[in-house]
């Protein structure tokens, strides 16, 4: 066992790197400078493409349901508001819930080989959509079932998030990822752009909704072949039971959890209902059409935060999280304000673009709250500048375990914004009073952030 044997050129005397069957790799520490300058630096972009693409199709598979509901009038299915508001919000239900035991997955069974698996799980959910929505007889119970079991895409991130941030030194992280969760929350994006062309291209009298599963089957293959070739394991990464106790005993994690609600919870919510919002409040722009095929604008929504998320975390580590997190919170709530002064009048356009900028206010507070999670536990093990050093191994473990529980906790806002616009437009035949509450939660948390970590820096001499 001198050198990786799966990838010698990359590993030369001295790297501290020794390889072993199965693509497991000993001696990983990304702080080493040597190491991160000579083999470190390119493995570790190479585990992170591998894993943002395979994340990306998890995303994929955990929207799906949100711009099929749309269409299910047209392939012939007759379900209440209420009815489509569970099927939109029950994947992310499954898929927070999910995010808790993936988190523990890599260190029990490796990133890389977690990574087949988990691909390979996206399977179930995408041919039994294809199978369901085939039939108009279909009873709701058995739709929901298999809407459920797209929450199977919404776990992928938490152990991939998880696996991540142990390539990268803390100096990276924020960018690193910011990377990893940007290119699968475009998964979102991409659902929503490509379905309604796939399913009305070429269509005569209805959709042909079943291709809505069908055509990620080979993109899903493929991920999985590409994590066996190109992805590594890495022996050192134990975010292991624990440490997730010792972080659940933390009162930070819970404070940065109620943050992470806010923030992605906002991204993932609003975007499994943008396109029934669209369709709803404007349905002659819920589909453009563009000769036989159909194009839905909700996917800019998913876009939009996807895309701004990776600069929250630049700028989380530049100026610190916390800044960055309650200016994002302050752009949402003033957002969410505008939207209901003027929801009842406004043009498409303007609906839209108020839209757009709290995708990128959420995707930005995505960033940068995800980043403050190493930062905090750093901080919290005593490390001197806990902004720029992950701190001891004990604070990395414990570190490794709240980015996934932290994800978990924050993907159920994907379930509670869902059901509270559904149970508002029922009460009340409109989603203001929704949104009004959503407004209340973004001031408390930017009070929140300012409170606990912001001032508290400030104080101490230290960014967070």
């Amino acid at each position: 066992m001198n050198a990786i044997p799966t990838l010698p050129t990359e590993t030369p005397q001295g790297s501290g790197l020794v390889g072993r069957r199965g693509r497991w790799i000993d001696g990983w520490n990304p702080e080493d400078a040597a190491q991160w300058e000579g083999p470190g630096r390119a493995m570790a972009r190479r585990n992170l493409r591998w894993s943002i693409f395979a994340e990306f199709l998890g995303f994929v598979v955990w929207q799906l349901w949100s711009i099929v509901v749309v269409s299910l009038p047209a392939a012939g299915f007759d379900f209440s508001t209420s009815q489509i508001f569970w099927l939109i919000s029950i994947p992310s239900l499954v898929g927070a819930t999910l995010r808790f035991p993936y988190t523990f997955m890599v260190a029990r069974f490796g990133g890389r080989n977690w990574t087949i698996v988990s691909a390979l799980l996206l399977l179930i959910p995408t041919i039994g959509l294809s199978v369901v929505v085939s039939n108009p007889e279909t009873s709701f119970a058995t739709m929901l079932l298999v809407a459920a079991l797209a929450g199977l895409g919404g776990g992928n991130f938490a152990s991939s998030m998880a696996n991540i941030t142990y390539f990268f030194p803390q100096r990276e992280k924020g960018w690193a990822l910011g990377l990893n969760a940007a290119g699968g929350n475009l998964g979102a994006s991409v659902a929503q752009f490509v379905v309604p062309i796939a399913v009305t291209i070429g269509a005569a009298a209805t959709v042909n909704l079943g291709l809505a599963g069908m055509i990620w089957v080979p993109l899903i293959v493929i991920a999985a072949l590409g994590a066996a070739l190109r992805m590594d394991n890495l022996s050192n990464a134990k975010s292991d039971f624990a440490g997730a106790i010792a972080a659940v005993k933390e009162p930070h994690l819970w404070v940065l959890a109620f943050l992470y609600i806010g923030t992605f919870g906002s991204f993932i919510g609003f975007a499994g209902v943008f396109p029934k919002l669209i369709a709803d409040q404007y349905p002659h722009f819920s589909a453009l059409h563009i000769g036989t095929a159909s194009v839905s604008l909700a996917f800019l929504g998913a876009l939009v935060g996807s895309l701004s998320r990776p600069y929250g975390g630049r700028l989380a580590d530049r100026f610190g999280g916390a800044k960055i997190t309650i200016g994002a919170f302050a752009v949402m709530a003033l957002v969410v304000v505008t939207v209901v002064a003027v929801l009842p009048s406004a043009s498409f356009w303007v609906f839209l673009a108020l839209f757009l900028v709290l995708f990128a206010a959420s995707g930005i507070g995505n960033g940068s709250t995800y980043r403050m999670i190493p930062t905090v536990f750093a901080w919290r093990g005593g490390t001197a500048d806990a902004h720029r050093s992950a701190g001891d191994i004990g604070s990395q473990r414990k570190a490794a375990a709240a980015l996934g529980i932290i994800s978990a906790i924050g993907a159920y806002g994907g379930f509670v914004i869902p059901q509270a616009l559904g149970l508002s437009k029922t009460a009340t035949g409109s989603y203001q009073a929704g949104l009004l509450c959503f407004v209340g939660a973004y001031v408390i948390m930017a009070a929140i952030t300012y409170g606990v970590y912001l001032r508290s820096g400030r104080r101490s001499g230290l960014v967070i």
